[in-house]
Formats: C-alpha cells, sequence, structure tokens
C-alpha cells in the first residue's frame, strides 16, 4: 500500500484487483481512499470491459454513492430508467433512492472512480435476484472487517415469529 501520509495517488498507480462472476460480471478494482488517508470518504477505480458490469444491479440504504466516468462509454441503469454515460459525466447514487448499475457498452474498457461516503452500516437490496444484505462494524468500507454480515432472500414473518 502506498505512503497512507501522502495525499496525491494517481490513477495510473492505483494497484487494481480482478473481481467478477460469470459472463457478465468483471472488472479491475482499487480502493484510492486508504492510500490518500481518507477514512470517512471512500473512492475506487473501476476498470470494466466491453459487455461487462462491475456489480449486480444494487440499492444501498445507508451509503451514498457518486460516479465520475474517467473513459469509455456505457449506460447507467437507474431503477427502471436507463441513461447513455461517457467520459466527462458525473452520475448520482443517493442513498435510499433507485437501485443502480454502471455496464460497458462500448468497445474499449469504461473506467470510472466510484466515490462514497463511508460508514459502520449498510443494507443493500439487489433486485434482479431477489436478495438483501446487510452488514455492521465495517471499518473504513471494508466489509471484511464486519462484526456482521448476512445475505439472503427475505421471506414474509411477523415480528413475534418463531420466538417462544
Amino acid at each position: 500500500m502506498a505512503d497512507a501520509t501522502k495525499p496525491v495517488l494517481n490513477i495510473a498507480d492505483v494497484p487494481l484487483m480482478e473481481r467478477g462472476n460469470g459472463d457478465r460480471f468483471a472488472v479491475k478494482w482499487g480502493r484510492m481512499g486508504p492510500h490518500i488517508g481518507s477514512t470517512k470518504l471512500g473512492c475506487a477505480l473501476h476498470v470494466v470491459p466491453p459487455g461487462k458490469r462491475a456489480f449486480p444491479l444494487h440499492r444501498h440504504h445507508v451509503i451514498e454513492e457518486l460516479f465520475y466516468v474517467v473513459s469509455g462509454v456505457g449506460e447507467y441503469r437507474w431503477g427502471d430508467e436507463t441513461f447513455s454515460v461517457r467520459a466527462g459525466d458525473v452520475i448520482g447514487a443517493p442513498a435510499g433512492a433507485r437501485p443502480h448499475q454502471l455496464v460497458n457498452t462500448g468497445s474499449e474498457d469504461l473506467r470510472y472512480l466510484g466515490i462514497s461516503t463511508i460508514g459502520a452500516v449498510d443494507i443493500c437490496e439487489y433486485p434482479d435476484s431477489g436478495k438483501v444484505a446487510a452488514a455492521a462494524g465495517i471499518w473504513n468500507a471494508d466489509f471484511a472487517t464486519a462484526t456482521f454480515t448476512g445475505i439472503g432472500r427475505i421471506q414474509p414473518a411477523d415480528y413475534w415469529d418463531g420466538e417462544a
């Protein structure tokens, strides 16, 4: 990791790791915030190949996100609407608003910065698959540090259901 006391990091120097799943999801992704000492505001570089998306359609209920398209073109799914995006666009994903997802529709990599608030708790919905995720005890936006995480599908139940 770069020296966290140095407040400057060029996006060309961001260490990237590959993430993905199946034929639809692929991204080279690197967190920038920890490298420049940020603990309350996150920033990550995303490099998404043509025809792919970094993450499933999702909606955060606590964390707010903003995206800045550095290069490439794509589509921004925002609820039931789709918007064309290109280099220079700033995209909002307010907490609790519509589900969102960026998809690379171009022939070159889609590179964008994901900037977000950092909280110790988040609830996230995945409308395409009907899942819900919850995490608490998150430190510096690293979900691996959470003291509680869960992902599943919510089944209707009464508050007292299953309680003796």
